[in-house]
């Protein structure tokens, strides 16, 4: 799960962390009235999305302007106008793709200068299994692009669990970055309450780009994104109490309705499966074949008929799916539930792209009789290969 920027950087002050003080507005009426309660001589107005890029996005309306989603302004009025000008607008940026990505939310935050420019996160090191520190000097620009061309000026190292943060973790930060003078106090103690923010609140990425050097010398936080781990937030109701509906994908919504696991992606194959190895397979395979999958779908291993009727109906509202393959190996999850469950959601929704299926496992003549017997148009196949085969071939048919 992840959240806005002005919430992030209101968690991180929570815990000391040093932040612009900002407002967030959700209606064109208030953006003055917030914008007056920050101090000036310089406003920061931020377009809130869940994507990167934002300062060198653009807005698809031509009457906003190709300005971006991160603006600077020098008056109250200004920030006001700026606020007005971004609310309900499409943001355009490199993440978001063409689509981009409505705004109804803008943070107007304290504006500050800065001397320097550095980029830092925490995340979980899969490798590793620890939470890793990642700090680089270039800050303000595109990491990724750092790390292919000069991956030098990036360090990247883990923390024991045993003994967790301690101070040396903090200045070897500070040598990294050229701190000097109360900098490094100031790093050592910054790092302190990330990592206990990172532990307290189950995160699994805590961004920051750019950390600052103000003209005073003192490290600020000037944007911070957080991602959580969504199996750890049955802990933290103040978590799930910021979470933004509109930003989510609806039939990933829907799916989580129902305990489906289940993530959009860009392809045109349709795909439900039973159990994240055999689903991460059948994916693999359909690209091997020629197409893209269009989802990954792990119905479970527990799936009802109900559930499999939703995960059905999910798929078929995507409306980039050109064909469906249904991949089941029954072991705990029975054939002819899968069966029924698809019979069902047909009948509601109707079929208006190939669908394939292949069963196999516990009660697979069963559920190949409930299949046939259905009057359904459905292409039945053998193993996955074959399957796989048949709805890449039916789809670009």
């Amino acid at each position: 799960m992840n959240i806005h920027e002005y919430q992030a950087k209101a968690l991180l002050r929570s815990f000391g962390v040093p932040a612009p003080a900002g407002r967030v507005v959700l209606r064109a009426e208030d953006a003055k009235a917030a914008a007056s309660e920050i101090d000036g001589p310089l406003w920061v107005v931020k377009a809130q999305i869940h994507a990167g890029g934002r300062g060198k996005g653009r807005f698809k309306e031509t009457d906003a302007g190709e300005k971006g989603g991160v603006r600077l302004a020098s008056s109250v009025s200004e920030a006001a106008a700026e606020t007005r000008r971004m609310l309900g607008r499409t943001l355009v940026t490199r993440q978001t793709g063409e689509a981009g990505k409505r705004v109804h939310r803008v943070y107007i935050e304290e504006g500050s200068r800065a001397e320097r420019e550095f980029y830092l996160a925490l995340l979980v090191d899969r490798q590793s299994s620890r939470i890793s520190f990642v700090c680089s000097t270039e800050g303000g620009t595109d990491i990724e692009e750092v790390a292919a061309t000069t991956p030098e000026k990036i360090l990247t190292f883990a923390v024991n669990p045993v003994t967790g943060y301690q101070p040396f973790h903090g200045r070897r930060i500070a040598r990294a970055l050229d701190l000097s003078g109360k900098q490094v106090k100031q790093c050592v103690t910054l790092m302190d309450q990330l990592y206990r923010a990172f532990i307290a609140k189950d995160m699994e990425l805590l961004e920051i780009n750019p950390l600052i050097v103000t003209e005073a010398g003192d490290l600020r936080v000037l944007d911070a994104k957080i991602g959580f781990d969504d199996n750890a937030l049955y802990r933290h109701g103040d978590i799930v109490d910021l979470r933004d509906e509109t930003e989510e994908d609806p039939k990933e919504l829907e799916a989580g309705k129902y305990d489906l696991n289940y993530i959009a992606l860009d392809g045109e194959i349709g795909c439900m499966v039973n159990g994240a190895g055999l689903a991460m397979a059948t994916m693999d395979i359909i690209q091997l074949c020629g197409a893209k999958p269009a989802n990954f779908l792990d119905v479970g291993g527990g799936a009802t008929k109900e559930k499999v009727a939703a995960a059905f109906k999910i798929i078929t509202s995507d409306p980039n799916v050109k064909g469906i393959l249904v991949n089941i190996f029954g072991g705990i999850m029975r054939c002819d539930v899968i069966a029924e469950g698809v019979v069902s959601a047909v009948r509601e929704v109707g079929l208006k792209v190939p669908l394939v299926v292949r069963l196999e496992g516990t009660n697979v003549e069963k559920g190949k009789e409930i299949i046939n017997s259905s009057g359904l148009d459905v292409i039945a196949a053998t193993d996955l290969r074959d399957g796989a085969e048949k709805i890449v071939a039916a789809v670009k048919a």
